[in-house]
């Protein structure tokens, strides 16, 4: 008998056929209770059971009816979110990386632009890391952050801005009634602070040589050590900080290779471990790395732009970038950018410390004869400039 026909108002509950095509196979149904029943059962809400001739009709199906979770709910019944495309966050951020690697190769090749570097064939490079870098990072932190956080701590109420004494008169509002300025009737009868126009203001920038001699004698640790310090120093106090190495001479088409292991232009958490990449590699060319990271500094805000070099030996780079000549390109580009606002320090860590202080000169020379002392020195030199 078909379970439609015979329908009237006077009936107390109807069976009704469940349209889904899985409850089809099995014969179920639903009761539909009679408007005219109590409110009761609407609080209980509709029940699923199977029909006693159902059984018939199953086909190797569980009894599972009763089940109403769906497959876009947990197992706790929360619901699941789908991402469409779970690479494109990840493309996203190399396509960016992309992006910020070409204009850092832009800007490189503009500085040099009309220096005798001009011709060279120069590449920037953005160093990846991996959990090796992370080991090696952890490894080399591990005594320098007790030192570098104390630094910081004595260094940070420096940043902070002092409290103006002067008072802005004649304003709507302030922090202080100006009895004679009523008579104006200009509702002008306020005073406040005039905020402070001279708080301290730094950027930082350390260039590292890569030459193949910081492979000795324990250099490359050493240097190593150092910008991990300067790095985190400068992160803890909120200054703005380039950290770049370089060599000479990888091949014919990569005359100059630059590597941006930090830039304040794109902050990631993950340039610390950059920094275990650094490496003894070939020769150097310091005039053009000091060009490079001096015009990038020169551009920043900042009162105090302080440029740290940190090399083991005398500039020495194909074809003939030596002697009179490197020595003489260093020195007209430190003049140049010093009147643009750049200070330059050298860190000498090598044997070639009188050809550095010959170049450099007193004012801008650091003797590092002991390479243990080199990180908390540089950190502390930096908290001077704040």
């Amino acid at each position: 008998m078909d379970c439609w026909t015979g329908l009237t108002r006077s009936m107390p509950k109807q069976k009704k056929r469940i349209t889904d095509e899985a409850e089809l196979k099995t014969g179920g149904f639903i009761d539909v209770p009679d408007v005219e029943q109590d409110n009761e059962q609407d609080a209980q809400g509709i029940a699923l059971k199977k029909s006693p001739d159902s059984e018939e009709n199953i086909s190797g199906v569980p009894d599972d009816s009763t089940r109403t979770e769906s497959s876009d709910r947990e197992e706790n019944g929360t619901p699941k979110y789908h991402q469409a495309n779970p690479d494109l966050k990840a493309d996203q951020a190399k396509q960016k990386e992309r992006d910020f690697r070409q204009k850092l190769n832009r800007d490189a090749r503009e500085a040099v632009s009309e220096s005798i570097h001009r011709k060279v064939k120069l590449i920037v490079h953005r160093p990846d890391y991996d959990a090796d870098s992370q080991t090696e990072y952890a490894r080399l932190s591990a005594e320098l952050m007790p030192v570098v956080r104390e630094i910081a701590r004595k260094t940070l109420p420096l940043l902070e801005h002092e409290t103006s004494s002067e008072f802005a008169r004649h304003q709507y509002y302030g922090s202080k009634f100006q009895a004679d300025s009523a008579v104006y009737r200009d509702f002008r009868n306020f005073a406040k602070k005039i905020p402070p126009t001279d708080s301290p203001s730094l950027a930082v920038g350390l260039r590292v040589d890569e030459s193949g001699s910081m492979s000795a004698y324990g250099r490359l640790e050493a240097a190593k050590r150092a910008v991990i310090a300067v790095y985190e120093f400068c992160q803890l106090c909120h200054i703005p900080v380039l950290i770049y190495g370089d060599t000479a001479d990888v091949s014919r088409l990569e005359q100059m290779s630059v590597y941006a292991y930090a830039d304040s232009d794109k902050t990631d958490p993950g340039d610390r471990y950059r920094l275990t990449g650094i490496r003894a590699r070939s020769n150097n060319r310091d005039g053009m790395a000091l060009r490079i990271i001096a015009d990038r500094l020169a551009g920043f805000p900042q009162q105090t732009k302080l440029l740290i070099s940190i090399s083991d030996g005398q500039p020495k780079a194909m074809d003939d970038y030596t002697g009179a000549c490197a020595i003489r390109d260093m020195q007209q580009t430190m003049a140049e950018y010093e009147r643009r606002g750049v200070t330059f320090l050298a860190a000498a860590i090598g044997q070639d410390k009188d050809v550095i202080h010959q170049i450099y000169g007193s004012e801008k020379f650091l003797d590092i004869t002991n390479l243990a002392d080199l990180p908390a020195k540089l950190v502390r030199i930096i908290a001077r400039y704040v």
